[in-house]
């Protein structure tokens, strides 16, 4: 049975910040190659399959945009202004994935460059990448936080 719906649905994606483990940690942003905001720099990410969760959706899209793999990610929040995407009405979960160094990228399928930037000197980000990255730092803080907690611990 196919059911209809009387109210509209938005479109969802998901986007992949990647952060080092470095003492001035640095984080992996593309370049987008098309519009909305070709040229722009942004996280790797795009819209979900209907076969896959945010998260695989996450995943898949930082390997065919970098070709980096990461299977361990955090997740950030989820982002649904109103206005976030020119291109509709579009709500993205954010997730957070934090490698030891900047690993080998290339800019792949519809991202033109991958490349790492220091976070205290990001360039001007897509979208309202600026807030998910403001919350993806309070997220890796607290998650060293956790993890000096841990290892005092012992």
């Amino acid at each position: 049975m196919e059911y209809t719906y009387k109210y509209p649905r938005p479109a969802v994606t998901a986007d992949c910040v990647v952060i080092t483990k470095e003492a001035e940690p640095k984080v992996l942003l593309i370049q987008r190659g098309i519009d909305p905001y070709k040229g722009c720099w942004a996280f790797p990410g795009g819209f979900m399959n209907m076969d896959e969760t945010t998260e695989q959706c996450a995943i898949r899209e930082l390997e065919e945009e970098t070709g980096l793999k990461i299977s361990n990610l955090h997740q950030i929040g989820a982002y649904s202004k109103v206005d976030r995407d020119p291109r509709g009405r579009t709500i993205t979960v954010a997730y957070l994935a934090i490698v030891d160094s900047p690993l080998d990228v290339k800019g792949q399928d519809d991202a033109a460059n991958a490349a790492w930037f220091p976070i205290n000197a990001l360039p001007t980000l897509a979208f309202d990448h600026s807030d998910i990255m403001a919350d993806a730092i309070k997220l890796l803080y607290n998650i060293q936080y956790l993890l000096y907690c841990q290892e005092t611990d012992t």
